[in-house]
């Protein structure tokens, strides 16, 4: 298959496993041409063979059919009995230089009257059938001394009063079968020598033709493999056949998937970059400064600063690794499991308590009252509520409320965090969810990562995210923010009606 393969100029990928075989294109086609021409070129011949044998019969047929009604034109009734065949008559039936003639008379009563006396009799038939094909010339194949011969035969009515019973006279006339089968092969040489001559032609031209149907995929390759590494550009679908549009066309979306992700990756690692200079550079010039003090309490102030800047850094660090986390999940292939969406929220609101006592917070937890199964991720769930806790916890003021719900309705689960903060503008909500997003004006320290990571954990969950202000508040200045996540029910035991879930502004 090496060198079809070459002629098809068409490479596969590599084979998963060992034991995987690898198929050309070009071989499989020419396979699937060729065998079946390769299995009717015998049957091709055979059926020749049969209508060669079937045209040689037809003239040879007709001439003994001619000589028996002249033989039987000779055959009369004198006196009561069938004299024999003059001598000229015998001597022309004899006149064959390649088959042997054979012929045969016979009384009504089937006594020999002339001819050979071992050429076989005509099967026997109905004396009416007998009668009515009366001089009707009929043929059959048989065997005389081990060779085999074809017989002409025919019934002569001797009763000249056609009132009378008939008297039937037999008479037969046989030939071998030489110039049949001389004529028969003539035939078949004269359509299977051709074929001997064509065949091969046939086969060039499929070959030409298969390699030159599939150049446009050796182009295609050609042209993919000259591009830059760097080139995810559509390929444009007018340069290749109709047929392969449909791969051309998935292949451009695969690119076109590959190009965001790229973009993607880019400006991420673009604003990872810039957004870790500013706590690296607040950490350098903190060291600095307190490298050049010589009071104690102004070393002490400018490690405090240090150590603030190094939470920070670590906590972007950590963020950033918790997105990245998230976003490659369907890469990584992690199994969801069933779980408890209650269960999962109350551990880590547990989490985050003493976090709550430091902001001066109340931070409270309405357990559902039925279990919530869901299936999901533990560990990216934790990071998504934990994310969502943290947020609301810096942006509600001291002595405010933030508070954790789950629950169910119809065939959803719902996570809520709930807080009193200053809220999220609705011009603004549509942005939140955008790496490294900040709304002007705000005044606490952040990453603008938190957010992204719940779209991402609420993503690979089949889940959606919803921001609305806070129902439950009053102040207009602390018009407060409500987070709903939304995720699909793992069983399907829900009541019939499912009740609709509430949307604020």
């Amino acid at each position: 298959m090496n060198g079809e393969q070459q002629a098809a100029g068409w490479e596969h990928a590599p084979a998963a496993e060992e034991n995987e075989i690898q198929h050309s294109l070009f071989g499989e086609i020419l396979d699937w041409m060729l065998a079946p021409l390769l299995l009717l070129w015998p049957m091709s011949i055979a059926i020749t063979y049969l209508v060669a044998k079937s045209i040689a019969n037809q003239p040879f047929d007709h001439a003994l059919e001619d000589t028996v009604t002249v033989l039987t034109q000779q055959v009369r009734e004198v006196a009561g009995a069938i004299p024999r065949l003059p001598g000229p008559a015998r001597d022309i039936l004899r006149a064959d230089d390649v088959d042997n003639i054979y012929y045969q008379v016979s009384s009504p009563s089937g006594a020999h009257v002339d001819g050979d006396r071992d050429l076989p009799p005509p099967p026997r038939q109905d004396p009416e059938l007998q009668d009515i094909r009366a001089g009707a010339v009929l043929f059959r194949n048989t065997t005389l001394h081990g060779t085999p011969i074809r017989i002409a035969w025919t019934w002569v009515n001797l009763e000249e009063d056609k009132a009378q019973p008939p008297r039937l006279a037999l008479v037969q006339v046989g030939e071998t079968l030489e110039k049949r089968a001389k004529l028969a092969n003539e035939i078949i040489k004269g359509v299977i020598l051709p074929q001997f001559i064509i065949l091969p032609i046939v086969l060039a031209l499929v070959w030409f033709a298969l390699s030159r149907g599939l150049l446009p995929l050796r182009e295609l390759q050609e042209r993919i493999r000259a591009r830059p590494s760097d080139d995810l550009s559509p390929i444009p679908p007018r340069q290749v056949p109709e047929e392969i549009t449909p791969l051309v066309k998935s292949l451009n979306e695969m690119l076109e998937r590959l190009k965001l992700s790229i973009d993607s990756q880019k400006r991420f690692i673009a604003d990872a970059a810039h957004q870790m200079k500013t706590p690296l550079a607040g950490m350098r010039t903190q060291s600095e400064l307190a490298l050049r003090q010589t009071d104690q309490a102004e070393v002490h102030r400018s490690l405090e600063q240090l150590a603030k800047s190094s939470e920070a850094a670590t906590r972007l660090v950590n963020q950033l690794l918790a997105l990245a986390r998230a976003e490659n999940q369907p890469q990584a292939g992690t199994a969801m499991e069933a779980l408890e969406l209650g269960e999962v929220a109350r551990n880590t609101v547990h989490d985050w308590v003493q976090a709550s006592f430091n902001y001066g917070i109340d931070l409270g937890y309405e357990p559902p009252p039925e279990d919530v199964p869901i299936s999901g991720n533990a560990m990216m769930l934790r990071e998504m509520l934990s994310n969502l806790i943290d947020n609301a916890l810096r942006y509600t003021p001291r002595g405010s409320a933030v508070t954790v719900r789950v629950r169910r309705t119809g065939r959803h689960a719902l996570l809520e965090v709930e807080d009193n903060g200053p809220g999220i503008p609705a011009a603004e909500r549509g942005h939140v969810f955008e790496r490294f997003y900040r709304i002007l004006g705000s005044n606490t320290e952040g990453s603008g990562l938190g957010l992204p990571i719940v779209r991402e954990v609420a993503q690979q969950h089949e889940a959606e995210v919803d921001l609305f202000a806070n129902p439950r508040t009053t102040d207009p200045k602390y018009p407060g923010c409500l987070f709903r996540v939304t995720f699909p029910l793992r069983v399907p035991d829900t009541p019939p009606e499912e009740e609709e879930v509430p949307h604020f502004g």
